[in-house]
């Protein structure tokens, strides 16, 4: 059974009234602005009641500036998220919820192991579901002009689902709004949510049936392809033509193979019929993955590159793969080499996004581009040489 909220989400697209989309000024002043957008999209005294109690949370304001994180390395991040722990529930998990998992994958093509890193990636299992008042962190984030137009979509939909008595106005979760096991936000809870376990209800904080398949609808609706995969670790020769390496530039296996890309034991690559990128998470010496049309979902998921790719293995390590090759890397740089680099990217006239220390997409392809001008290996890997030749 589908959600029967996905039709009232569709409507929000078109419900929103621009007047009302402005952050910042009078915080109760702006709260009327956007009761009176919920109100035109149908929500409810409660829903309303819940808004105007919603206060400020700094805490959520300050986790936004903060995401330290994502300054950790692939190899750093994955070895700390892919724990034994996470692998041996997953397993568990698995073969406990393996019929649910099979009604996931006939009804929306989403293998188990997918799912389950997700679930194991954002809360343990349901371990650790957040504890920031849910709607108080999506108001004080809307409201705040850094980045308003990545949270202030998300506050209808959490009114509606109040209104509705699908969460409490209290329900708590992450910082930046996300509910339940797989840290879904409010619209995807409207637009995805599944009654897995048949009790009329969608609860994505208690019931593992309706967290497997409302997270399968999710991934499936962000363009996942029923029966392919998602990543493939492989070996990569020294003198590959690395300019055609990275996440976009898909090419048929074939073609990786005459390069010399094999499988990690050094056996030649079977032909899928696919077409994929080459990923270099650490430079051309350090561990590599063909990525397939599927890893693009991950990034839906989660735009931090560090992060998706640490899911995508994480999924096939439930699947049955043996933990990747770290090899050995080039030194990287430190957090303030990289503020340095991006700054020197920046005034070079390429937009890095903040400079922040973090090499994430932008930062990547700027580096590559410099790497080609300078006559340097086109992996998208920070080095002291690459900092020293700008």
């Amino acid at each position: 059974m589908r959600s029967r909220f996905g039709f009232l989400a569709a409507l929000l697209l078109t419900a929103v009234p621009a007047a009302a989309q402005q952050c910042g000024g009078d915080f109760e002043a702006w709260k009327q602005g956007v009761a009176a957008e919920a109100r035109a999209a149908g929500v409810g005294a409660a829903g309303l009641d819940a808004l105007e109690n919603a206060t400020l949370d700094e805490k959520a304001l300050a986790r936004d500036r903060a995401q330290g994180v994502f300054t950790q390395t692939f190899i750093e991040f994955s070895n700390r998220m892919i724990s034994s722990h996470r692998l041996k529930q997953g397993a568990a998990n698995l073969q406990k919820y393996a019929e649910i998992f099979a009604r996931a994958d006939r009804e929306f093509g989403v293998q188990a192991p997918v799912i389950a890193a997700f679930w194991a990636l954002e809360t343990d299992f349901g371990a650790v579901q957040g504890d920031f008042h849910t709607l108080n962190a999506l108001v004080s984030l809307s409201h705040d002009c850094r980045r308003p137009q990545l949270f202030r979509p998300q506050i209808v939909p959490l009114l509606m689902l109040i209104d509705r008595g699908v969460v409490p106005a209290d329900v708590t979760g992450a910082w930046a709004g996300e509910i339940g096991q797989t840290q879904m936000l409010p619209s995807d809870y409207l637009g995805h949510g599944v009654d897995g376990d048949g009790n009329g209800l969608v609860d994505l904080r208690g019931s593992a049936p309706d967290v497997i398949m409302s997270t399968a609808s999710k991934i499936q609706s962000r363009g996942w392809k029923r029966d392919q995969p998602w990543i493939e670790e492989v070996r990569v020769p020294d003198d590959l033509p690395w300019e055609q390496t990275g996440r976009t530039n898909k090419l048929p296996l074939t073609q990786w193979t005459q390069w010399g890309v094999t499988r990690p034991d050094g056996t030649p690559l079977l032909d899928n019929g696919l077409k994929a990128g080459l990923a270099l998470p650490m430079g051309r010496k350090g561990p590599a993955f063909l990525t397939y049309d599927n890893f693009d979902v991950y990034l839906e998921w989660n735009q931090s590159f560090t992060y998706a790719l640490t899911a995508a293995n994480l999924a096939a390590r439930l699947g049955g793969a043996p933990r990747f090759d770290p090899r050995n890397p080039e030194p990287g740089l430190n957090g303030d080499q990289m503020k340095a680099l991006q700054t020197k990217l920046e005034a070079k006239g390429y937009d890095v996004g903040t400079v922040d220390g973090i090499l994430g997409t932008n930062t990547r392809e700027a580096i590559r581009k410099e790497q080609m001008r300078l006559g340097l290996p086109v992996d998208g890997w920070p080095t002291l040489e690459l900092l020293a030749r700008l």
